[in-house]
């Protein structure tokens, strides 16, 4: 294989591609987007501005509204004596009320009914809120019932809410502390991504191929350039641009995330909780360390939000990213040249793109079987289909990626999986250049796998 040529072909095609006005929209565009579904929470919070809102309460069984207690944004106003719930609706233009709220008198069972009436859609913090505030009154009321001494200290000293921590033991004998849920979506979405990426880029280099051939240019092409290395420049050319792709992408996102973060750190703990001494803590720039996020955390308690939000943060930032991105790279790399070259010989192989769908069948079959295993590895990382399946080569790119978010490969597994993937690549490349080679110069006839079998078995 003469590799200069094949490097020409590979700078043709790398050219080629980022030179679209298609390319530079998804380049850009890409990581705006993914940057702001992971800001726009934060800045929704930040700048969201709500308003402050009156709530009427007409307790008509004359138990529940001392239960009722003022937020942030929201007064609830007791009801005179002598108001109603429909003198008050039929006047609702003229009050200045969010919503008014009518409580029954107790039935037969103690129980009351609960009506509100509004403009718009009453909000869900405040339907939660009067659901919650009822029921907790008509709930001590029932229990004040059975006269037992000192209710309120044993309903206190009973009530219980213990939280796993869970820790996970590292290789030197030391604990960290951990959270299955980052690594299960983290999980995911890394395994979709890869699937995701591989069948988008494979079916890149087979359109081309069928494009080349259709238009008769291949015929030019290959007077001057084997197929083999026409085959491995098109695979190696739209794989750097794809890895062109990555490193914008994740350029630019992290960019724009930490410019938000810089923006709006600061303000967003103080929304979180007005906690002064948590935002003393950031640096001069606005930004947040590690070991300032974990402070944070446990200074806001891991039973609130802020406290649960910053916990989930550090431990975002704990994650050994170096291996995971690496792991990502690399998979991606090897499980699109793995499938670019059977996609390739494919393309070779018809005449145009609808007769690739009966071809296709058994390279898409692998990789569909493969993101229905990453479904179970991301709840079962060490599980023995788990295993089996992230090191056997045509299943490994998604599953392998399903697991080194939790830590919990053995570096072994890790090593025979990419060995496996890059000989299965290179026999795989040998049989599709094969097809490539007969198939690219074959027209008018619509191929079975029988051809491609048969092309396979000839000699060079």
């Amino acid at each position: 294989m003469n590799w200069k040529k094949v490097g020409i072909v590979i700078n043709h095609e790398y050219v080629t591609r980022v030179r679209k006005k298609s390319f530079i929209l998804t380049t850009l565009l890409t990581p705006i987007l993914m940057a702001l579904l992971i800001c726009v929470p934060a800045l929704i919070m930040v700048f969201s501005g709500q308003e402050d809102q009156k709530v009427k309460v007409i307790d008509e069984s004359g138990i529940v509204a001392p239960y009722f207690e003022n937020s942030e944004h929201t007064t609830y106003v007791m009801g005179e004596p002598g108001e109603t719930v429909d003198a008050l609706r039929d006047r609702f233009d003229e009050l200045d009320y969010y919503a008014i709220v009518g409580i029954s008198p107790l039935n037969e069972q103690g129980e009351v009914s609960v009506i509100s009436y509004s403009k718009e859609p009453l909000n869900m913090d405040i339907k939660n809120t009067v659901n919650r505030t009822v029921n907790k009154a008509i709930e001590t009321r029932k229990l004040a019932q059975y006269d037992i001494v000192n209710l309120d200290e044993i309903l206190s000293d009973v009530k219980t809410d213990i939280k796993l921590n869970s820790m996970t033991l590292t290789n030197d004998g030391d604990a960290k502390e951990d959270s299955v849920e980052v690594y299960m979506v983290l999980s995911y979405l890394m395994s979709f991504l890869i699937y995701m990426f591989v069948f988008m880029f494979g079916t890149m280099v087979m359109r081309s191929v069928i494009d080349e051939k259709s238009s008769r240019v291949v015929e030019v092409i290959v007077s001057s350039v084997k197929s083999v290395e026409l085959m491995m420049g098109k695979i190696i050319g739209v794989a750097l641009v794809a890895l062109t792709q990555f490193f914008i992408w994740i350029a630019l996102t992290l960019i724009i995330v930490t410019a938000v973060q810089t923006v709006a750190g600061p303000k967003l703990m103080q929304n979180m909780g007005g906690m002064t001494e948590m935002v003393a803590m950031t640096s001069e720039d606005g930004r947040i360390d590690s070991a300032d996020m974990a402070a944070i955390a446990q200074q806001a308690g891991a039973d609130s939000d802020a406290g649960g939000m910053f916990k989930i943060i550090n431990q975002i930032r704990s994650l050994d990213w170096v291996t995971i991105i690496g792991s990502f790279l690399i998979y991606f790399l090897l499980g699109y040249l793995l499938y670019a070259s059977m996609f390739a010989a494919i393309g070779a192989a018809v005449d145009n793109e609808a007769d690739t769908s009966q071809l296709q069948l058994p390279v898409t079959i692998p990789l569909i079987i493969g993101l229905f295993i990453m479904l179970h590895t991301f709840e079962h990382p060490s599980s023995t289909l788990s295993v089996w399946a992230s090191i056997i080569p045509w299943t490994s790119p998604m599953v392998m990626l399903a697991r080194v978010p939790f830590g919990i490969v053995p570096a072994w597994q890790l090593i025979l999986s990419i060995a496996l993937l890059v000989l299965t690549f290179l026999a795989t490349a040998w049989l599709s250049a094969k097809v490539y080679k007969i198939g690219i110069l074959t027209y008018g006839k619509k191929s079975s796998f029988k051809d491609l079998l048969r092309w396979m078995k000839l000699k060079d």
